[in-house]
């Protein structure tokens, strides 16, 4: 790899991330209002609500953990969900080690503490460019994570004065989400197999075994057949 690690972690790094993440910020309070919303639907305190927000710090996760959150809610599916959507941060890591290189241990685990799916992008797409103080990483963090509490919060206060978050379909905020999520990464008809193998043991699971295990189950089924259609193509293409 040509690429030079960062030797810097500055304020004005820091501040100009803060300031590039700013246009996602407004979608992210939004985001967390729905979470909020339908933490209170569920039962959650204002206090679970945001320690789930600022340790989980996963709206995908988050809401999805929520679909299997009943009264005698199983701990261990909830965990699973969590660590299975979540498994796209390690690869998140992975690629932005080499810009936090240049940042202090402290720094670089508070970086990667405010981590998410936005301000990872905008990150590699200032590393690529040739920027390399780290210090934009945490600013787009915090650009982020703030909000994200802050939207959390509101939306808490805000589920009491809602009867029935399902009138206004924020129930389907998690389905709209992965829907998004799939057409943006959707790249032919070779998909539509991992897609298949996830839904058949969603279906399977959420009919035969209580809890939230059917969204665990869907997401390693759909894993282990896209690594395999992968090994495959990449076989028949002489890798």
């Amino acid at each position: 790899m040509s690429s030079t690690p960062a030797t810097s972690f500055t304020l004005a790094g820091v501040r100009r991330g803060f300031v590039a993440a700013q246009p996602l910020a407004p979608g992210v309070v939004v985001y967390g209002i729905v979470f909020g919303v339908l933490a209170s639907e569920r039962g959650l305190s204002w206090l679970q609500a945001m320690l789930m927000s600022a340790f989980v710090y996963s709206g995908s996760a988050q809401l999805a953990a929520l679909q299997g959150w009943t009264g005698a809610t199983l701990i261990t599916p909830l965990i699973a969900t969590v660590l299975v959507i979540n498994a796209r941060y390690v690869l998140y890591g992975a690629a932005i080690q080499p810009w936090l290189q240049g940042a202090s241990r402290t720094q670089a685990y508070a970086s990667l503490f405010v981590l998410g799916d936005g301000n990872w992008a905008l990150s590699m797409r200032e590393f690529h460019a040739g920027y390399r103080d780290a210090g934009f990483v945490f600013g787009t963090g915090i650009a982020m994570f703030a909000p994200w509490l802050l939207g959390t919060l509101g939306g808490h206060l805000m589920g009491h004065s809602v009867p029935d978050p399902a009138v206004l379909g924020l129930d389907f905020m998690l389905v709209a989400f992965a829907a998004a999520i799939g057409i943006a990464m959707w790249r032919g008809s070779g998909d539509l197999w991992p897609a298949a193998a996830a839904a058949a043991v969603a279906l399977a699971l959420h009919r035969w075994i209580p809890g939230g295990w059917y969204i665990v189950g869907a997401g390693i089924a759909a894993g282990i057949v896209g690594a395999m259609r992968y090994e495959k193509h990449g076989k028949s293409h002489g890798r």
